[in-house]
């Protein structure tokens, strides 16, 4: 999420984009070029080529966060982690806790690697980012593609990691994927900065419907594509874990917390207690950043204690051992 854009190279504070209607747009990404396994997009997978740059408040560059563990190239993918509160320059480096600098291009706001690239870039300035040490550009900063080429194309890095996108389930993923985004995804940043009661309402009419479907299927079956971990599940879990702390109060989505839903509060635990997950959320940044970047969702920019989660408790990764 951003508070501003960029207009030819230049910073410009912003609200949210939103329609006649009330309800938010969320805008397309604009670099989207990819990484290929032989190199024939002109991009080759190579350890220590890329470098990421992520908010661990952001569900969009949590999911990339989490490939990078589960497929085994925190060795191989070096990482940049902003600050959580988002000022009016945008997201920025610093020596904050659970922050970095920028070791790559030095830069101390985001703004400034799209600038790097095009010195007249115009758009909004988001994570993650996937640049390319070597030719010193954005590659791409569509999180669903980063998380894809992650998963399909650095096997020539990591050979023995596990496939999240197994050909006889690519058709259920990528159908699952488009059926969680704008409903649950999108959904919760739909209700969060609607701007009319209706568009809140339809936001959040829209998103529990979901939550109750995804409960259901999640009553018959360990994942959402049936008995595997697969990319869909990482799409789901970083909203599903932000959405007690911060969706449940901030935006408004309050019909019922995920600790409400019995099987997808188990799902939650489960995969948050898979091997190499925990390592990468970060509960202090979500709510440091929703409740402090937001002013015009949380003018007093007070932070809540609250809620407390047990991510670690039973009916985790018991629920169908």
């Amino acid at each position: 999420m951003g508070l501003g854009v960029l207009k030819e190279g230049q910073w410009i504070s912003e609200r949210e984009q939103e329609d006649e209607k009330g309800q938010f747009v969320r805008p397309s990404t604009t670099f989207r070029d990819w990484i290929t396994a032989d190199g024939s997009s002109g991009f080759k997978a190579e350890a220590g080529r890329y470098h990421l740059y992520v908010s661990l408040a952001c569900p969009w560059a949590h999911r990339t966060l989490i490939m990078r563990q589960l497929k085994g190239l925190a060795d191989a993918i070096s990482v940049s982690v902003v600050n959580p509160v988002m000022g009016e320059h945008g997201w920025e480096f610093s020596d904050a806790p659970g922050s970095t600098p920028d070791p790559v291009n030095h830069a101390q706001y985001l703004w400034e690697i799209y600038v790097r690239v095009d010195r007249h870039y115009s758009g909004r300035v988001t994570v993650p980012i996937l640049w390319d040490k070597q030719q010193q550009t954005i590659v791409n900063n569509e999180s669903r593609e980063i998380l894809r080429m992650f998963d399909t194309e650095f096997g020539v890095v990591v050979p023995e990691a596990p496939d999240l996108y197994p050909a006889e389930l690519r058709q259920q993923i990528d159908a699952t994927i488009d059926a969680i985004y704008q409903p649950i995804n999108n959904g919760v940043y739909r209700a969060g900065f609607a701007t009319k009661q209706s568009a809140y309402d339809e936001a959040v009419t829209e998103l529990f419907e979901a939550l109750d479907h995804w409960e259901a299927v999640l009553g018959r079956q360990r994942y959402l594509c049936g008995n595997q971990l697969t990319e869909a599940d990482i799409c789901l879990f970083t909203t599903l874990l932000r959405f007690d702390p911060v969706y449940y109060v901030h935006f408004k989505c309050n019909l019922h917390r995920i600790m409400d839903y019995p099987n997808l509060w188990g799902y939650l635990r489960d995969f948050y207690q898979h091997p190499g997950v925990r390592e990468t959320c970060n509960l202090d940044h979500i709510k440091q950043h929703y409740y402090r970047s937001h002013p015009k969702v949380n003018p007093t920019r007070i932070v809540p204690k609250g809620p407390m989660l047990d991510l670690d408790g039973e009916h985790g990764r018991e629920r169908f051992a």
